[in-house]
C-alpha cells in the first residue's frame, strides 16, 4: 500500500471537472460517485485510488497525509489553517468569486461591528481586519441570502458565480474579495517519499492545463 497514490476531491463541480484533467493523465475512476456509495474509489490505474469526501475535509486529509494529493477550491484553502501542504498548481476549474453583498442600493458605508453572514469566517475576518474594521461574523452554512432579507445580517460573503441568484432575492454583490478556482495540493511528506509518482503527476497536469489556457 506504500506505493499507492491516494487522491481527495469532493462531489459535484469540482469532481466534474477534474476527472478529464485527471483522465488526459491516464487516471480514470472506476466507478461514478453519485451512483456508488463507496467513498474509496478504484481507478484506471491500480496503483491510484481516489477518495471522495466532503470539500471542507480535503486539505485536512492532504495535510496529514491520509491522501497525498488533493483537489481543493481557493476558497477552502483560504479557510484552512494549517500548513502540512503545498498548493503547487492552479487547475484553472470550477472558477468563481468570493464576494461582498448586500441589498440592492444599500449604500450604507462599511463600519466596525458590522454584522456579515457567511461560511468563510476566517477569510472575511482577515478581509475587514486588513481595512482597519473589526465586523461581527455570523457563521451560516447554507442560504446566506437570507440573512440581509431577514435581519440577520447588514452583509454577507459568499461564492458568486453568475450572480443571479442574489439578484433573485434582492441582493447585489459589491467588492471582489478572492478569485476561486480549484487548485492540487500536495501532502509534505508524499512529495518528498512519494517524489517518483507525485511529480510525473504534477508535471502531466501542468502541461495539460497550460495547454487548455
Amino acid at each position: 500500500m506504500n506505493d499507492m497514490l491516494t487522491i481527495a476531491m469532493s462531489k459535484g463541480r469540482i469532481f466534474e471537472q477534474a476527472m478529464p484533467l485527471l483522465a488526459r493523465a491516464g487516471i480514470e475512476a472506476a466507478e461514478d460517485p453519485d451512483k456508488s456509495r463507496k467513498l474509496v474509489l478504484p481507478t484506471s490505474d491500480p496503483q491510484v485510488r481516489l477518495l471522495i469526501i466532503r470539500a471542507s475535509d480535503v486539505p485536512t486529509y492532504v495535510e496529514h497525509g491520509a491522501a497525498d494529493v488533493g483537489v481543493a477550491g481557493k476558497d477552502v484553502l483560504l479557510e484552512h489553517d494549517g500548513d502540512g501542504l503545498y498548493e503547487p498548481l492552479d487547475l484553472k476549474i470550477a472558477r468563481c468569486r468570493l464576494m461582498l453583498a448586500g441589498r440592492a442600493g444599500d449604500t450604507t458605508p462599511l463600519h466596525d461591528h458590522m454584522r456579515i453572514a457567511t461560511k468563510y469566517v476566517q477569510t472575511t475576518r482577515r478581509y475587514f481586519a486588513a481595512r482597519g474594521l473589526q465586523v461581527e461574523t455570523i457563521k451560516l452554512y447554507g442560504s446566506m441570502e437570507l440573512a440581509p432579507l431577514m435581519g440577520l445580517a447588514d452583509r454577507i460573503v459568499d461564492l458568486v458565480d453568475t450572480g443571479n441568484t442574489l439578484k433573485a432575492n434582492g441582493l447585489e454583490a459589491t467588492e471582489t474579495i478572492a478569485e476561486i478556482s480549484s487548485r492540487l495540493i500536495v501532502n509534505k511528506a508524499a512529495l518528498k517519499m512519494k517524489s517518483a509518482r507525485v511529480k510525473p503527476l504534477l508535471q502531466q497536469l501542468d502541461a495539460i492545463v497550460s495547454a487548455d489556457n
